[in-house]
């Protein structure tokens, strides 16, 4: 009966107790080590739900706001662009009246033909008729060519594949001196008063940037236009960008062409002086 009540009333070995001081006494003692990381685990998804939660509760309340912002956003932006529209429309009939008093005053300083020639070759009037159409645009892999000694890397050409506004000015300057009556670049009808120039690596004609292809077109006679274009300085010029740089160029003869007027041309017509100077009239007056 002793071993049995001995048996009974201890149970466990005593080993097991002296690990289990050990234990609570090292910290580690409560619950174990799995049911703890659970706990944990629990814990922190109970945590990132409710920062979920209390996010999503701010987007809602804030929702009706940005909603409002948003909306009057494009509000404004849908006035502004009918603002623009409108001024537009004002502009383009502001030049249509410009262009039709050019025409009244060229016809009242002289004859109808004298008008007609001055209004095309100052660019004040539209133009169709037969011509040449050329087309240049830049070499297909733009970023090849020039070996550090070709002039146009060492003016300050960052890529030689790319046509330059001093290609466009030859290029226009030969049509001129071909016989070219009328010349537009994509649309932009040329005058005396145009410039040829670069911002970048965009080319403007009269501060208005041009995108590549460039479509050029000159009023004449198209068979002969093209030929001495060709044979030109300025088309031989042109004809090595196409060699040496890639640069892709196509020329052809059109039976008819139609250019637009330039836009806002101030046309001024000389009179033949008396050839006499001011100073000359003032000292005759004094003598006489």
């Amino acid at each position: 009966m002793s071993l049995i009540t001995n048996v009974m009333d201890h149970s466990l070995d005593d080993g097991y107790a002296e690990a289990a001081a050990r234990r609570k006494s090292a910290g580690e003692g409560g619950l174990p080590r799995t049911l703890r990381a659970k706990l944990g685990l629990a814990a922190g998804l109970v945590l990132a739900a409710l920062v979920v939660t209390v996010g999503a509760a701010q987007t809602q309340a804030a929702a009706p706001v940005v909603a409002k912002e948003r909306q009057e956003l494009i509000d404004r932006i849908d006035s502004e662009t009918a603002n623009a529209d409108k001024l537009e429309g004002t502009v383009d009939r502001l030049r249509d009246d410009v262009s039709a008093r050019q025409r009244v005053a060229l016809k009242s300083s002289g004859g109808s033909a004298q008008a007609d020639l001055v209004g095309v070759l100052s660019g004040a009037t539209a133009v169709h008729g037969p011509g040449v159409k050329l087309v240049v645009d830049d070499a297909k892999e733009a970023s090849t060519g020039g070996d550090g000694t070709n002039p146009r890397e060492t003016s300050g050409f960052s890529d030689t594949g790319r046509v330059r506004d001093r290609d466009m000015q030859r290029v226009v300057n030969g049509l001129w001196q071909s016989g070219a009556e009328a010349v537009s670049i994509n649309g932009q009808r040329l005058t005396a008063l145009s410039a040829i120039r670069a911002a970048g690596d965009a080319i403007l004609v009269d501060n208005r940037p041009l995108v590549p292809p460039y479509t050029v077109l000159a009023v004449g006679d198209g068979h002969r236009l093209s030929t001495e274009f060709q044979n030109s300085a300025d088309g031989l010029y042109l004809h090595a960008l196409e060699q040496n740089f890639g640069i892709r160029a196509t020329i052809s003869a059109e039976g008819d062409l139609r250019l637009p007027a330039a836009p806002s041309v101030i046309v001024r017509t000389a009179q033949p002086g008396t050839g006499k100077t001011e100073k000359t009239e003032k000292t005759e007056k004094g003598t006489s």
